[in-house]
């Protein structure tokens, strides 16, 4: 007779079977992400939810959601709440998304040259990052001594992915033949249907896990511009807010802000005018 493991889906689905989600559970999530990480999930985000912390009551084999929630309050600085947090939060990237950034980045770079730096504040597993790492190493040369740009995320999962550098062949594909071969390497049998990013573009990366709540950022303002995209779809107004004003200070005078395409902040009172598609150019220095 065999003994078949199950897989984790099924697993999950066992799980489904034996404890639901509550509303009540939900709330509770809801109000400790938000917490920690100013994530505001709504009660449409139920099945992303079960379904992205199930694997975490498997791992902890817990049968049910409140005995987590307990875990997570009586440790409040207990390893269990960056995984937490890793499971909750999202990190859909590309190389060169929202292309027409780029750009809008070089002729920026070109016009400021000496000590240009950027920072990426979602980094993900790295693909933005590499992508400004490209586009000023394109724009200004490599000869530069220490990172241009510094690149955060507040999880650890994906931070650990950036910092390896290794993607798979087709995440490349789009970039132009120049691009893959000046800054990646293809990998050997059986790992051919890898990449990795070259050092001498790994090098001008600092990788770094933040928190975008902390009271203090432990990076080296000021910065030339600051890539935050697709992050303030998932604050409320009152944090974006907040954290405008906090990107203001970290900017030099003229310094660019890059956020989502589907960002848009001309409702705030913010030292920022627009100066292009999704692209915000400070203006004054908040005091």
């Amino acid at each position: 007779m065999f003994n078949l493991k199950k897989s984790p889906e099924q697993r999950s689905a066992n799980l489904h079977v034996r404890q639901a989600l509550s509303g009540q559970e939900l709330q509770k999530i809801s109000e400790l992400i938000y917490q920690r990480a100013g994530i505001v999930v709504t009660p449409q985000k139920r099945n992303m939810v079960y379904n992205r912390l199930a694997r975490r009551l498997l791992d902890l084999n817990m049968s049910c959601f409140s005995d987590y929630i307990s875990l997570l309050e009586k440790h409040p600085t207990g390893e269990e709440w960056q995984r937490f947090i890793n499971a909750l939060t999202t990190n859909l990237t590309s190389f060169f998304r929202e292309a027409h950034h780029f750009p809008i980045l070089a002729g920026h770079a070109r016009a400021r040259q000496s000590g240009y730096n950027v920072w990426c504040t979602a980094a993900s597993s790295g693909e933005e990052a590499y992508s400004i790492a490209m586009t000023l190493a394109e724009t200004l040369g490599q000869n530069i001594a220490g990172p241009r740009v510094w690149a955060t995320d507040i999880n650890t999962e994906v931070l650990a992915t950036a910092m390896n550098g290794v993607y798979r062949l087709a995440d490349i594909e789009n970039l132009s033949q120049r691009q893959k071969k000046n800054w990646f390497m293809r990998g050997k049998a059986p790992h051919q249907d890898r990449v990795k990013v070259k050092k001498q573009l790994r090098t001008t990366i600092c990788f770094q896990q933040l928190n975008l709540l902390e009271r203090r950022w432990d990076i080296p303002s000021p910065f030339d511009a600051i890539f935050c995209r697709n992050v303030m779809i998932y604050f409320d107004q009152k944090t974006q807010h907040q954290l405008l004003l906090r990107f203001a200070r970290m900017l030099k005078p003229g310094g660019l802000l890059f956020v989502g395409h589907s960002e848009n902040f001309s409702n705030l009172d913010i030292p920022f005018r627009l100066r292009g598609q999704s692209v915000y150019e400070l203006k004054q220095v908040t005091s």
